[in-house]
């Protein structure tokens, strides 16, 4: 995916002419901590609520003011990974992106990151998770997704943590399937060291025998 395809379009930029006041607000309004100052299709850069809270008339335009702007951006075309790299390095709550010609396109805000990490995680669909710890050298995901389709179902996210000075690396699957006993039965079949299950219905745990057991107490 790139850049402009997460812009949205509900949250404008500020204009050297809008006053501090207007700038809260707007923050306020969207729920970010920084908006891009545009002057027509010019980005002039990224002003954040911390250079304006020390101010003392909020009636002030903010181009009257001696703000020292960062000037993050992505271009369009760009990997949203770089979009991602950006919120994580600088910390941001909007990430401005341009064209190729540096002029102002719109901005991608975090709130549109998360939406987008839902989607790709596929943290609303149903099914269990699956983290696994293995070696470095024996990831295929290939096998793991042989595993998850020998039970007739399927991977839908999956991703890896690394550990620094570690051989180990730890890889978590969401699969399309909630009753994954097989699915686990299987992995450890084949020595993958299982480190923990999410959202997991056993259906062949003995519930159904302990009910029973504690009915029969009861009658007795």
């Amino acid at each position: 995916m790139l850049a402009v395809e997460l812009i949205s379009d509900a949250v404008p930029p500020v204009h050297t002419s809008d006053t501090i006041q207007k700038v809260f607000d707007r923050m306020a309004e969207f729920r970010v901590r920084h908006l891009p100052i545009v002057n027509e299709e010019q980005f002039l850069g990224l002003v954040s609520e911390d250079d304006l809270i020390e101010e003392p008339d909020y009636s002030t335009p903010i181009g009257a003011l001696a703000l020292s702007l960062v000037n993050p951006y992505v271009l369009e075309d760009q990997h949203i990974y770089d979009v991602i790299r950006l919120f994580y390095e600088r910390d941001l709550s909007v990430v401005p992106v341009l064209d190729v010609k540096k002029d102002y396109q719109g901005l991608i805000s975090i709130n549109t990151m998360n939406e987008y990490f839902a989607k790709l995680t596929s943290v609303s669909e149903p099914g269990g998770i699956i983290v696994l710890e293995i070696s470095n050298k024996n990831n295929s995901l290939a096998h793991m997704s042989q595993i998850v389709e020998s039970d007739n179902a399927q991977i839908l996210s999956s991703y890896t943590r690394t550990f620094p000075e570690s051989t180990r690396m730890e890889v978590t699957l969401k699969v399309n399937k909630q009753d994954i006993s097989n699915i686990i039965a299987t992995f450890l079949r084949y020595e993958y060291d299982v480190k923990a299950t999410f959202n997991f219905t056993d259906h062949n745990d003995n519930a159904k025998d302990r009910f029973d057991s504690f009915m029969n107490y009861l009658n007795l």
